[in-house]
């Protein structure tokens, strides 16, 4: 998992050409590489977006609004969690708990967090990101 951590963290995804190559270098199958590529959402398989975007989908913001938020998001970007718009502009990614619970709903913007997102606020944050 670290390796695959610092390809993602260098190149921004796992490229599905990667994978036979890190089988064969961690001696393991290449079932094995691409079932801990597709089990843990924090591999990406596709280039990122030029911004990412997060909306936690824990239970606490889910209780304040989150899947207002997250029906928002995905209406207005036209993509589902996990996926990029077709400009590559936006990817739209879900997490389960930014720990940030007090202030939910939560969303990210790249690195930036914001607490109490309205959807007016989403609107606002989708618009300058896109």
């Amino acid at each position: 998992m670290p390796i695959l951590h610092a390809v993602m963290e260098d190149m921004g995804y796992v490229d599905p050409a990667a994978i036979p190559i890190l089988a064969e270098e961690l001696n393991l199958s290449r079932a094995d590489v691409h079932g801990v590529v597709t089990f843990y959402h924090d591999f990406r398989q596709t280039p990122p977006g030029r911004t990412t975007v997060r909306i936690c989908r824990a239970e606490a913001c889910q209780a304040v609004g989150g899947r207002t938020l997250e029906e928002r998001a995905k209406t207005r970007l036209g993509v589902g969690f996990g996926e990029t718009t077709d400009d590559g502009a936006v990817s739209l990614e879900q997490v389960f708990c930014f720990g940030n619970c007090a202030i939910g709903p939560t969303v990210q913007v790249d690195e930036r967090l914001y607490g109490r997102v309205s959807p007016e606020q989403l609107d606002h944050l989708l618009e300058v990101t896109a």
